[in-house]
């Protein structure tokens, strides 16, 4: 007989509750880095079994971000990364290891029967809510650190969390300019309706339980490295032990004449949102600035809440997500929008907007176009929010961004910075240092920069992923390509069941992928394991990587 070496979950609440146990299955039913879901218990409580090493370990079936089915990820060394975002989970111990997300999933007890029976021994409230919160350290009022996080959104919320699941005890502050707890703010392009109470990441509750200091409406305004002093718009000033700025980026202004019309919205917070749905109606004539993620994602939402031929995206580019997904990829997201009744216009630019004092009623494109327009939306990219760090001591980019080693550390001892103002190691590119402004990614920078934060030297290692959803069908990314000379399509693109691998020579750098999952998943866990992909790779299968070997 056998017992792997998972054991009991403590909950933060330190309660308990009743066990159920059972042989799920024999161990000749699972082969070697096979997966098997099986039920437990008469409750349709269900778990995820995984063998490997000629070890079987039991973990939960669903990813915590979003409940993805685990078994339908891409399994890589002792880890299983879930299909849809990329967040990964330790198949010993359920923890998060990459995000999106913010819990860790349910392990199990494993043992095999003299006759080969595989009995699992699991929580019920575990085996019902398929996901875990760590373990939190409690505040010790003798210890008189004091860590701040500047930066109210994911890498800001993470790093909070991963500093008190560490065992960091001292003062914890959390800075946000925002006006509302940290959300998930990438749901609002995609739906402007949302209240915080359906976005929010963490109950406000949360907070004092766990002695976060969480303060809201608040700016970082100035910054002393050197005194190791950071004030705030409130007058407040707080010196500090170690300090995480994540305060993120901003939209980019429409500078043309008639920008500052009403009824002109760029959209960034839960605010913004709730403006701009204020005034949509089904008679709204809507102009989209911008053919990226914010821009087509709103552009989704709009037409369903607006007449046929009433929303109109404009952008530079010849095709949607040009720069990001390609021309391949951006064509077929032009017809899906166009198919769903919304109109395009590329390669042209705003040149001015009119209206009156009441609100904005037409935008002129740059041909001279002139286009019915009462509600105007921005989405032109960002800039990043870092101008309280002049003079402060932390270098920074001439565009703005934070240069960080791959401990995310700046030049200055103590600070560190992540998310999207961080130009940080890519570790899928070799260690080049970028600035992405990914959710998952602003996620894994937080862990890292509490784990360093806290002296357990940790280095960066993930692989950019993302993703947008568009009329209900996922767009998934995996990989980085910044410069590429050649594609690879595989699969039926008008169908919206393909793959299309970005390649620079013979070197596959990165692939998006539409209906096929888990291709991305696999990639991307290839990708972190060391594995370089090349063309020769995919001639067999292009569209599942599942037979190449870590």
């Amino acid at each position: 007989m056998g017992l792997n070496n998972c054991k009991d979950r403590v909950v933060t609440n330190g309660s308990t509750d009743a066990f159920v146990e059972d042989i799920v299955c024999q161990e000749s039913e699972i082969a070697e880095n096979g997966m098997k879901v099986c039920d437990l218990g008469t409750d349709g409580g269900k778990v995820l079994l995984i063998k490997q090493n000629g070890v079987i370990n039991a973990i939960g079936t669903k990813c915590s971000h979003y409940g993805a089915p685990l078994s339908s990820g891409a399994l890589g060394n002792g880890r299983i990364r879930c299909p849809w975002h990329g967040a990964c989970f330790n198949i010993k111990t359920g923890d998060i290891e990459d995000f999106p997300g913010l819990d860790s999933i349910p392990c199990y007890q494993v043992e095999i029967e003299s006759g080969g029976g595989v009995k699992v021994r699991a929580k019920k409230s575990d085996l019902k809510s398929n996901k875990i919160l760590k373990c939190m350290s409690a505040r010790d009022p003798n210890n008189n650190t004091t860590f701040i996080i500047v930066g109210g959104g994911p890498a800001g919320q993470i790093c909070a969390e991963t500093l008190r699941q560490e065992g960091f005890t001292g003062r914890l502050i959390l800075i946000s300019a925002d006006a509302y707890p940290p959300y998930d703010r990438i749901k609002l392009s995609k739906q402007l309706d949302y209240t915080i109470d359906q976005i929010k990441l963490r109950p406000e509750t949360f907070y004092k339980e766990h002695d976060i200091e969480l303060m809201l409406s608040t700016k970082a305004v100035s910054l002393d490295a050197k005194q190791k002093l950071l004030i705030l718009n409130n007058k407040l000033k707080l010196n500090y032990s170690s300090i995480f700025i994540a305060t993120g980026s901003e939209p980019r202004k429409l500078t043309v004449p008639g920008s500052d019309l009403k009824n002109v919205f760029a959209l960034r917070t839960l605010s913004d949102a709730e403006e701009i749905n204020k005034v949509l109606t089904p008679s709204s004539q809507v102009v989209i600035i911008g053919t990226s993620f914010i821009g087509m994602e709103v552009a989704a939402y709009c037409i369903k809440k607006c007449n046929q031929g009433s929303v109109t995206v404009i952008g530079r580019s010849s095709v949607p997500f040009a720069e990001s997904l390609g021309t391949v990829v951006g064509e077929r997201i032009a017809r899906l929008f166009t198919e769903k009744g919304v109109k395009l216009r590329t390669g042209v630019t705003i040149d001015h907007l009119e209206g009156d004092e009441t609100s904005v009623n037409a935008a002129v494109l740059s041909d001279g176009t002139l286009l019915p327009a009462n509600v105007v939306i921005v989405g032109l990219g960002t800039t990043f929010a870092s101008d309280f760090l002049n003079d402060s001591g932390i270098a920074i980019n001439d565009n703005g961004s934070v240069p960080v080693n791959k401990f995310l550390e700046t030049n200055c001892p103590g600070i560190f910075a992540g998310g999207d103002i961080a130009e940080a190691p890519v570790f899928a590119a070799g260690d080049m240092k970028k600035s992405i402004g990914h959710w998952g990614l602003a996620h894994y920078h937080g862990k890292i920069a509490a784990l360093n934060m806290m002296s357990v030297t940790t280095p960066l290692k993930t692989v950019p992923f993302f993703w947008t959803m568009l009329f209900g069908i996922s767009f998934r990314y995996a990989g980085y390509a910044p410069s590429y000379n050649d594609t690879i399509v595989a699969g039926d693109v008008e169908s919206l069941k393909f793959a299309c691998y970005y390649c620079k020579d013979d070197q596959i750098l990165a692939v998006t992928t539409v209906g096929v999952d888990p291709l991305a998943a696999q990639y991307a866990e290839l990708t972190y394991n060391g594995v370089t992909l090349y063309k020769k790779d995919i001639s067999d299968n292009p569209l599942s990587l599942s037979m190449i070997k870590i």
